[in-house]
């Protein structure tokens, strides 16, 4: 695995607290293959994009395991049973392992890449010195700093207090401090203020030189993001409304589609994660592991394409939550129906009688047949075996994975109104009735804050636990004890990594 770095000396304070050990073998190689050294000919200005290059590798070359360990709490879904994970399917239950080495893995990838990215700002300002017109070197470092901010933002939302990195040296964490949650977000706050104006001012799907890479509208929805786990939803009123009033994006009309490729570098998106087999039947391909969302056992509609593990699974409760509402489209979309998963439902007798279309074939022809691990498996992860390359057969190949969409800046939006926000740019109706009215939804009038939260649940479950943290910030434990499950405030961060209290000495006092 080529990881950019730019000395002996950083790879060495890398290897000090363990980034380059664990599951490396089911990590992919960044994008590009190209190391920096002491070498490298900093006067050569053309090439300060490529540690850019470099950092948007290791940004989209995530395990496949951080994702879900980052989702999995919450109402709105449920850890597959019956595996080698169980103390994945105890996270899902409040009950944490702090030797669980999901929980490390997470840690050590996001560290080692915000590390990355300090490293790329150091990188770039080598040629920026060199550089005639220092824009662009401005604009590259800001990328760095966005994509370093998501990074920082999924760490702080985990574990609560954590490390603000001082420097492009990972040994430094060995006698810094650790911040608030607080304090992170509203660093982060600030640090996307500081290089928004930076970035180019347009849809990411409009650059030319790195195709949906960050924008000034990704740096604003992370900073809306921020505000709103701090409550300033004045803050996040203001930064939505800059990306409302760019008109630079809209929902796309097909909820199904949106989620798969016609989903990729799609007008509704802020920020993915990009992925390829490069329309080749073989060889080089860069994905995310999706077999980890999906069904174990199905028919698919192209012959040879591969199952999933069944570790991730929409659960009774929001599959409910939607059918009680009359969904159908954003339904349909998120949850793939085995036979046992539509019998469990009917077997509650206020739901026996089931809408004609919830059926274990999806609307691309799939069929989700039965399997132990789980009754239902997530569509948000599915991509339909006919929209595989043709030749590739792994589970959800060439699919992106979307991390900041317009349907969730229109939400966090209407919410900041709802809760004391003012705005020009949208009413709260105006926004929440543009999400449902995709999802053939009728408009609602006079829009409150919990109606807002409800529309949050049918648009956004199974994405990167925007529930949970939903739930968690507005102090609605529960809704979070469910299933069987009691949800308490001591339960809201994972505890740190033992290998991490073990080897950072501000951990070891928490």
């Amino acid at each position: 695995m080529n990881l950019y770095k730019t000395s002996f000396r950083y790879l060495f304070a890398l290897m000090v607290i363990g980034f380059l050990g664990s599951c490396s073998d089911l990590l992919n190689e960044p994008a590009e293959n190209r190391a920096f050294t002491d070498e490298t000919d900093y006067t050569q200005t053309e090439n300060m994009i490529l540690p850019l290059i470099g950092a948007y590798g290791e940004f989209y070359t995530r395990g496949w395991e951080g994702i879900p360990l980052i989702s999995v709490r919450g109402d709105d879904v449920n850890a597959g049973g019956l595996g080698d994970q169980q103390d994945f399917a105890e996270a899902d239950n409040y009950n944490y392992n702090k030797d669980y080495w999901m929980f490390n893995s997470l840690w050590e990838v996001n560290f080692r890449d915000i590390f990355h990215m300090e490293s790329t700002i150091e990188q770039i300002e080598l040629y920026e010195q060199h550089a005639p017109n220092t824009a662009t070197a401005e604009q590259y470092k800001a990328e760095a700093r966005v994509l370093q901010a998501f990074l920082l933002f999924q760490m702080s939302r985990v574990w609560g207090d954590m490390f603000i990195p001082p420097s492009p040296d990972p040994s430094d964490l060995l006698v810094t401090p650790i911040s608030s949650k607080a304090e992170v977000m509203t660093y982060i706050s600030q640090q996307m203020d500081a290089v928004a104006d930076a970035l180019p001012a347009v849809n990411p799907n409009k650059r030319s030189d790195i195709p949906g890479g960050v924008t000034k509208f990704t740096a604003l929805a992370i900073k809306a993001l921020a505000n709103l786990e701090l409550e300033n939803y004045q803050a996040v009123a203001d930064a939505t409304s800059q990306i409302i009033n760019s008109g630079e994006f809209a929902l796309e009309p097909d909820f199904y589609e949106l989620f798969k490729l016609k989903g990729k570098l799609n007008d509704e998106i802020l920020l993915e994660l990009q992925y390829s087999d490069f329309g080749q039947p073989s060889g080089d391909s860069k994905n995310y592991l999706m077999a980890f969302f999906g069904p174990q056992n199905w028919t698919p509609k192209r012959e040879g394409a591969s199952g999933g593990w069944g570790f991730f699974e929409p659960s009774m409760k929001f599959i409910k939550f939607m059918l009680d509402r009359g969904e159908r489209v954003r339904l349909e979309t998120s949850v793939l129906f085995t036979d046992r998963g539509i019998a469990e439902i009917k077997s509650d007798p206020a739901y026996t009688n089931l809408p004609d279309w919830i059926s274990n074939v999806t609307p691309s022809g799939d069929r989700i047949n039965d399997y132990a691990r789980a009754l239902f498996a997530s569509g948000k992860h599915y991509l339909p075996s006919e929209q595989l390359t043709t030749g590739r057969t792994a589970y959800g190949s060439n699919k992106n994975m979307i991390c900041i969409r317009y349907a969730e800046i229109l939400l966090m939006h209407a919410e900041a109104l709802t809760r004391g926000a003012t705005s020009s740019a949208m009413s709260a109706d105006e926004a929440v009735n543009l999400v449902r009215a995709r999802a053939g939804m009728p408009a609602l009038s006079g829009v409150s804050s919990q109606e807002v939260m409800d529309e949050k649940f049918a648009e956004l479950a199974m994405e990167w636990g925007i529930r949970y943290y939903d739930m968690v910030r507005l102090e609605n434990y529960s809704e979070l004890s469910y299933g069987g499950r009691t949800f308490t405030a001591d339960k809201i961060f994972l505890p740190y990594p033992q290998n991490q209290v073990d080897q950072l000495p501000a951990l070891q006092s928490r």
